[in-house]
């Protein structure tokens, strides 16, 4: 029997996109209708697609796909809401019949869906003054104190997203204690999930991401990131630090070369990858799959349903 949630998990670059749609397509053949759900934070928002490898509708093969586009580029991405809208979107393909497919690279985002836990709540005023020291100190200051008081917080967010400091000091002066972000394995499972990984060679993958970089240059990041001024992804307190775009930014303010946009850019890429493989190799039911293999969807079919 088919599970009630699928999800494909994997760092950046693996093809997650592409094995959800052969898995969909070999579901279909079997009589069982499968539907995609976006778990890639920066595709919730409309207009952002070079930069963040969002499929194109053309290349969708007909399959429904949930929450892409649904955000203006000067709205705020939260998990919170993330996991809302996910639960009622699988809730609702699941109601249909089909197959929720849950897809992406987020891994907190993911974390919320599939696994079982609640956000702490939040103070106004406690955030307005966190803000204020933010815009007024830098993320270095921030982060020296979250390293104090919660070094696993800080470790896990790093010392550049001032955003998820904010979040991650509100959380600790709230509640006393450590700004835990569900863990895979800490936590029961929403709802029976079976997730599959893609991996690959760090060398590789690592080359592979610089060229998906130099190809979202070619093919008109810096274009789409100007098309986006007016939008007011400049204000945007999540679109505005996007990978890429924010370099893309810098590329056309001259604060950056199109050479150091490049570079920075692929620097934070490769990064990013990391910490997702770091988050993703802590779930010990993910089953691993090599993204290289011909036969990667067939071996997803067969964690899926063991039947097959």
């Amino acid at each position: 029997m088919t599970p009630v949630l699928v999800v494909i998990v994997g760092p950046t670059g693996t093809g997650k996109s592409e094995l959800s749609l052969d898995l969909a397509e070999r579901l279909a053949a079997r009589g069982q209708p499968a539907e995609i759900v976006n778990a890639d934070a920066m595709q919730l928002y409309r207009g952002m697609d070079i930069g963040t490898a969002k499929l194109p509708v053309a290349e969708r093969r007909g399959i429904p796909h949930h929450l892409l586009d649904v955000l203006a580029v000067t709205d705020e991405a939260t998990v919170a809401n993330y996991q809302r809208d996910a639960r009622a979107a699988i809730d609702e393909i699941s109601a249909r019949g089909a197959v929720p497919i849950l897809v992406g690279g987020s891994g907190l985002y993911i974390s919320s869906v599939v696994y079982d836990f609640q956000f702490p709540g939040t103070d106004p005023a406690l955030r307005a003054r966190l803000e204020g020291e933010l815009a007024e100190q830098g993320p270095g200051t921030l982060y020296g104190r979250l390293k104090a008081v919660d070094p696993e917080a800080a470790a896990r967010i790093g010392p550049s997203n001032g955003r998820r400091i904010v979040r991650a000091l509100e959380v600790v002066e709230l509640t006393g204690a450590p700004h835990r972000a569900a863990l895979p394995g800490e936590a029961v499972y929403w709802r029976p999930a079976v997730t599959v990984g893609l991996r690959m060679p760090r060398e590789e993958l690592t080359q592979r991401l610089d060229a998906r970089v130099e190809t979202m240059w070619a093919d008109g990041l810096v274009e789409e990131a100007e098309r986006l001024i007016p939008c007011g992804i400049e204000t945007g307190v999540t679109a505005s630090r996007a990978i890429g775009y924010a370099q893309a930014l810098g590329q056309l303010h001259g604060t950056l070369t199109r050479g150091e946009a490049i570079e920075t850019t692929q620097q934070f890429t490769r990064r990013y990858a990391r910490r997702q493989v770091s988050w993703f190799k802590r779930d010990p039911h993910t089953h691993w799959i090599d993204a290289r293999a011909a036969d990667r969807s067939e071996q997803a079919l067969g964690r899926v349903d063991p039947a097959t």
